[in-house]
């Protein structure tokens, strides 16, 4: 994953792929999907997907592969660096998700929640990874809402391949472990080499964890706030958090038709 690309304003929604090797084509695969970043104020939230050969799994599970949540940074970097050097036995794919499009898409006039945006992102990199010739069999992912409902949905779009949606599906399953490690990677380092396009220039890019409740992220909302202009595309504005400095701190508007 070129770091290089995490330079670049984020204005639309970003794939990210490895490489895709013969066997991952010619070979039943299991697929993993989970994500990063669903919760923060700030920044992107990620989809990730990895991809294997069935035959694989006992040499697979050896990797060492975790939830994301409970490694640091560096384990992540280390492991991920691992994944790349496996592109013989595995594939990844990440998609990136603007601030902007999140909150554009929570606030449209049909509504479009989370769920059915994290539902319809994993379903896309799943059909992403069918069109490049992954010969995917198995899906497992962690829920996003009742996993019942949407094991079901998935079986709708994918009627013959073998699906499991499962909670903490990310401690259960080491392809779904293998998927989150490729996402929070990838926020991490969206998060960290983040340009602002509103020419904001920060001495110490440390907005904290992202979540409303972290002291520097409050911090960070607060300086970076507009009375007229609100906040800088890095913001999910459709967020409570943000919404409440907005309508507490920001100018009033009067609209007429």
């Amino acid at each position: 994953m070129d770091q290089t690309v995490f330079e670049a304003d984020r204005r639309t929604n970003c794939l990210l792929e490895s490489p895709i090797c013969d066997r991952l084509k010619k070979e039943p695969c299991w697929l993993g999907i989970d994500e990063a970043g669903r919760g923060p104020v700030l920044g992107p939230m990620v989809y990730g997907i990895c991809f294997s050969p069935v035959a694989d799994k006992e040499e697979f599970g050896k990797k060492g592969f975790a939830d994301s949540k409970t490694l640091t940074e560096e384990q992540r970097d280390t492991i991920f660096a691992d994944i790349n050097s496996s592109l013989d036995i595995l594939g990844w794919m990440v998609e990136i998700l603007t601030p902007t499009y999140i909150s554009s898409s929570m606030l449209r006039r049909d509504k479009y929640n989370l769920n059915a945006l994290s539902h319809d992102c994993a379903i896309r990199l799943v059909k992403t990874a069918l069109d490049r010739g992954v010969n995917v069999t198995e899906v497992y992912v962690d829920t996003v809402g009742d996993p019942v409902k949407y094991q079901a949905k998935l079986k709708e779009y994918f009627p013959t391949i073998d699906i499991t949606v499962a909670k903490k599906a990310d401690a259960l399953y080491a392809v779904v472990s293998a998927a989150s490690i490729c996402a929070k990677v990838a926020r991490d380092k969206a998060v960290k080499n983040w340009v602002f396009q509103e020419n904001i220039h920060l001495d110490e890019p440390d907005y904290g964890s992202g979540y409303p409740g972290d002291p520097k992220t409050k911090q960070f909302l607060q300086a970076s706030f507009d009375k007229v202009f609100g906040f800088p595309s890095f913001v999910r504005f459709s967020w409570s958090t943000a919404a409440i400095i907005i309508e507490k701190d920001g100018v009033s508007v009067e609209w007429f038709a």
